[in-house]
């Protein structure tokens, strides 16, 4: 485990990467993406904070178990990681607000979208 994913963590084991990236980094990137989406921030201000979440997760890594604090490799792995999770939170987010707060206007078109509403049928003759 010396050589996790091919050396890209360098001396790093996997279950380091994996409880430090993975679950401490997952879940701050989930919530990081729930709480943008739920204020209704773009998702560009997530990207930003997920890129500062990356420089934290990479702190961890190098506080708790010596690895490299300033490599641009290990930061980019951890930073891509996080904004995948914290993009899936955001816009699974997105798309229940958008259809829960405006259900008169929109209706689910799947778990990542939605789709506006056809025009119900008033009742009344247009003529």
């Amino acid at each position: 485990m010396e050589n996790f994913l091919g050396g890209l963590y360098g001396k790093e084991s996997a279950l380091q990467v994996l409880f430090v990236t993975g679950l401490l980094g997952g879940f701050a990137a989930w919530a990081t993406g729930r709480a943008l989406a739920n204020s209704w921030r773009s998702f560009g201000r997530a990207v930003l904070y997920l890129c500062l979440l990356g420089a934290a997760v990479r702190f961890v890594h190098f506080a708790l178990f010596q690895g490299e604090l300033l490599s641009l490799p290990f930061y980019l792995a951890d930073t891509a990681y996080l904004i995948a999770v914290g993009g899936l939170a955001w816009r699974l987010t997105r798309a229940r607000r958008m259809v829960v707060q405006y259900h008169w206007l929109y209706e689910r078109a799947g778990p990542f979208s939605w789709r506006e509403r056809d025009a119900a049928p008033t009742g009344e003759d247009p003529s």
